[in-house]
């Protein structure tokens, strides 16, 4: 699984990119509106990589590390999610996600990329609806997700406050 845009190349975690990742989980504007604190070890991205790449197996989707081109470098990463632990009362759905490190904030490569997933998703996996969710003060993210067709159909609490939750129909894309 590897999508490619004009600027982006998406492909699976490996385990080299902990060091990066951590970077960016470790950022606490980064982690602002996700619902955990920043990251203290690096250990801890390690076990998330573990647990992106098992995600790949068990439903052959997972979120993807984007690499910037013209630098080579891990920017963060984009894509889809199974839901297989029920959000906001959804179970078994396909959710479209992205962070990326501060330094490369408006860009469009959260666009782009998401563009990128949403395309693999509904033409390559055939899925009908795509899922999202924001905090409701990530305005940046709350853009994003308007300017790619989603329509607001909800809110829930989340411990660190509300958040939207977003559907695009394939019909509507």
């Amino acid at each position: 699984m590897q999508l490619e845009t004009e600027r982006l190349i998406m492909r699976k975690f490996e385990e080299t990119d902990a060091e990066r990742m951590f970077l960016m989980d470790s950022h606490p504007e980064v982690m602002k509106y996700i619902g955990m604190p920043p990251l203290t070890h690096i250990r801890e991205t390690e076990n998330i990589i573990t647990m992106i790449r098992q995600q790949y197996e068990d439903y052959g989707v997972g979120r993807l590390a984007v690499i910037e081109k013209q630098s080579g470098l891990l920017i963060g990463w984009s894509g889809l999610k199974f839901l297989a632990r029920e959000v906001n009362g959804y179970k078994n759905v396909y959710d479209l996600g992205y962070r990326f490190m501060p330094e490369y904030w408006g860009k469009g490569y959260a666009s782009e990329s998401a563009r990128a997933s949403l395309d693999f998703g509904f033409n390559g996996l055939k899925i009908d609806v795509i899922y999202a969710h924001a905090h409701s003060e990530n305005h940046a993210s709350l853009h994003v997700l308007k300017k790619l067709g989603f329509i607001k159909t909800g809110d829930f609490t989340e411990p660190d406050g509300i958040c939207f939750w977003y559907e695009l129909n394939h019909k509507n894309y």
